[in-house]
């Protein structure tokens, strides 16, 4: 017989950091198009799977040298390799209990609702019914941690775990198999509300007085009111570009590729206070930050550092870099007229 137990056992076992079940009756009251029910009527039982962003993933662009190693290894790697091969595993153990289930990886471009807005958007797709919600269907990944008790939301809408704080990625299970949820995380609260994300997002995207509140399986939640356009800008370096060292546009890898901020401040700075503070369970024998954070004037874009000058410039090892099509030199960095409002941000945005 296969229990709440023997899953996260076999979970961990297979890649998992974290695992937490919810019933499914945590999300009456949910949004139609965002209520997992309407995945699957016979679910009984929601799995939620957590996995940790490296904190080395960071620390290229906490140095300000390596930026394409959190596009891949600390998010599209997570999201679109190694979580979906636990999915598949544990789908697999479940099947041969006789439980249907649904996996569900930490992917989106289809949701009737734009993931950046939370709009719905008009002319995107049909009810096949006329009575059901419109596909896809889109789940708010926090919320169903928080109904899974793997901790709590933080202010600047991060989910934070006991664990690893806002490092978390998470995918998901929907299924028929009868499990013992959890009970909702009731441990040290780890958000106080510092409000240094506020400070240091690097487009003021987060409001430090307007919030947004929401009533989830009998619990009050409340988090920042979010500027979503100005959060995109962010990503891409800010509105000047002064978490943003390269002068052509950052190559769009693995998907994620424009995320060259590296979350500065919802996600970087609040682990640095988190682990400060000493109430993350994971602990480094090294603090993360031993130097102010950097920002670059792009008014000094030609400036060339003395080392790169001596050991390739004077030595003629040069060549002319052909500025990628989408970036225009005379424009402002993220002009928040031409914000992006596409879908890359998913489920799990930073």
């Amino acid at each position: 017989m296969i229990t709440s137990q023997k899953i996260k056992e076999i979970a961990k076992n297979l890649g998992a950091d974290l695992c937490g079940i919810a019933s499914m009756d945590r999300f009456e009251g949910a949004p139609a198009q965002m209520d997992p029910r309407y995945i699957f009527p016979g679910a009984k039982s929601l799995i939620m799977l957590g996995y940790r962003i490296p904190r080395g993933s960071l620390r290229g662009i906490e140095e300000g040298t390596y930026f394409i190693n959190y596009s891949s290894m600390g998010y599209a790697g997570i999201n679109l390799v190694y979580g979906p091969v636990v999915l598949w595993h544990l789908n697999r153990i479940l099947e041969d209990e006789g439980f249907e289930t649904v996996p569900v990886a930490n992917v989106n471009g289809a949701e009737a609702l734009n993931p950046l807005t939370g709009n719905f958007r008009k002319g995107w797709s049909m009810s096949v019914d006329g009575e059901k919600p419109h596909p896809d269907i889109l789940i708010h990944y926090r919320i169903a941690a928080f109904c899974a008790g793997l901790g709590e939301i933080g202010y600047s809408r991060l989910f934070l775990t006991p664990e690893f704080g806002p490092r978390n990625r998470f995918n998901l299970m929907l299924t028929a198999a009868p499990l013992e949820p959890d009970p909702i995380y009731e441990g040290p609260k780890l958000c106080d509300r510092c409000m240094l994300c506020v400070k240091n997002c690097t487009t003021g995207a987060l409001s430090k007085t307007e919030t947004q509140k929401v009533r989830v399986a009998g619990h009050d939640l409340e988090w920042a009111k979010i500027n979503p356009y100005a959060c995109e800008t962010g990503i891409k370096g800010g509105e000047n570009g002064e978490k943003n060292p390269f002068i052509g546009d950052f190559p769009h890898q693995y998907g994620y590729g424009r995320a060259v901020e590296g979350a500065a401040g919802c996600m970087r700075t609040c682990m640095v206070h988190l682990e400060e503070r000493g109430v993350l369970k994971v602990k480094f024998s090294e603090p993360f930050r031993t130097e102010k954070p950097w920002t670059v004037d792009h008014k000094n874009e030609d400036k060339v550092a003395a080392i790169v000058q001596s050991q390739y410039i004077e030595k003629g090892k040069t060549e002319n870099t052909e500025v990628y099509d989408t970036y225009n030199k005379t424009s402002n960095y993220g002009n928040k007229k031409n914000a992006s409002v596409g879908t890359r941000l998913g489920r799990d945005e930073e």
